[in-house]
């Protein structure tokens, strides 16, 4: 399965957003042909003050509908379940921010080649930290967590879906594993300190742990806070194989970098170190 993820360098404006997203997506599925196209984390809006993300968010349609563009969908669902269609893949619209009551929820919506939504998850870890150097982030100012693991099947593949912060956290790729995951997609907005320390490493040990592959598309560029202040994201997406081998990496540009994912590797690593069966602890 030819995968491809789009490596943006978005802002808070969501009209430029937008734009960015889908020239990105024309010009990598004109010149690579992929069967899935994965975009990062809060492409429609990352930065600006929480009355800027509540504008850039949307109410969803109710789950589970069959039909593409249902009715509640606004401009966000629309346009990645058109540029679904309209180009014949599988797109994972990295995440958006879902209105949810007085806070929001950063969501992942993947839609099929017919443009109907196959899955939707909604970040479970949220991002309250302070780095080594000083920069303080609180998520959960703004959003809420999620509380459901998903899977999704993508073409001969079944998927679990994560989101950023969710990277450090073993158990939950664990629970994918468990329900069948055997690749791992991940969009996110690391920060350049935490990604030059941790992105890579995090990225391969999750993918050697479950026997996945896995898909990370980041932010890259400068984006300016709530507080005025410039934060930059730390790009670099990668597909790594279930050996821990990085077969595809983006540099901290905008562009796109695509990889072909073989479902035999995954049974040929998994039968040399079935982990799994050799599993001794459940808590």
């Amino acid at each position: 399965m030819r995968t491809t993820v789009i490596q943006m360098a978005p802002g808070a404006s969501l009209p430029d957003n937008i734009a960015q997203a889908g020239r990105l997506i024309a010009e990598a599925v004109a010149a690579d042909r992929p069967d899935l196209v994965v975009l990062p984390e809060i492409w429609s809006c990352l930065g600006g003050t929480a009355e800027v993300k509540f504008a850039n968010a949307e109410d969803l349609p109710a789950p589970g509908q069959s039909i593409p563009n249902p009715p509640g969908a606004g401009p966000l669902y629309r346009f990645l379940s058109e540029a679904a269609r309209a180009h014949g893949i599988t797109l994972h619209g990295g995440s958006i921010g879902q209105r949810h009551g007085d806070r929001l929820l950063n969501t992942t919506l993947v839609f099929g080649p017919d443009g109907v939504e196959r899955a939707r998850y909604s970040k479970i870890h949220l991002f309250d930290i302070t780095t080594p150097g000083g920069e303080g982030y609180r998520e959960s100012a703004t959003y809420a967590p999620g509380d459901t693991v998903v899977t999704v099947p993508v073409g001969p593949f079944t998927a679990g879906l994560a989101i950023c912060y969710d990277i450090r956290f073993g158990e939950l790729f664990l629970a994918l594993r468990k329900r069948g995951a055997n690749l791992i997609v991940l969009p996110a907005a690391f920060t350049a300190e935490t990604g030059e320390a941790h992105w890579a490493t995090l990225l391969r040990a999750r993918a050697i742990e479950t026997q996945c592959w896995v898909v990370a598309c980041g932010t890259t560029g400068t984006h300016i806070d709530a507080g005025g202040h410039a934060r930059r994201t730390y790009g670099h997406s990668m597909i790594i194989d279930p050996w821990g081998t990085v077969v595809a990496q983006a540099s901290n540009g905008v562009g796109w970098v695509t990889a072909r994912l073989d479902l035999d590797h995954v049974a040929r690593v998994r039968a040399g170190i079935p982990v799994m069966d050799h599993r001794r602890l459940t808590a």
